[in-house]
């Protein structure tokens, strides 16, 4: 797999609900719930 890394900028309220999904063990890094949204955003745009 060929993978690129990017900066983001999200704002502080993003950012925090992420830190709470990590927090509760659901993702193991803000990195991993970002990269999980967007695949299934993308999935959801095809279907549709």
């Amino acid at each position: 797999m060929n993978v690129k890394i990017l900066n983001v900028r999200l704002p502080k309220e993003i950012v925090e609900w992420l830190d709470h999904l990590v927090s509760k063990g659901i993702y193991k890094s803000r990195s991993e719930a970002i990269r999980e949204f967007s695949r299934e955003y993308i999935k959801g745009d095809r279907s549709e």
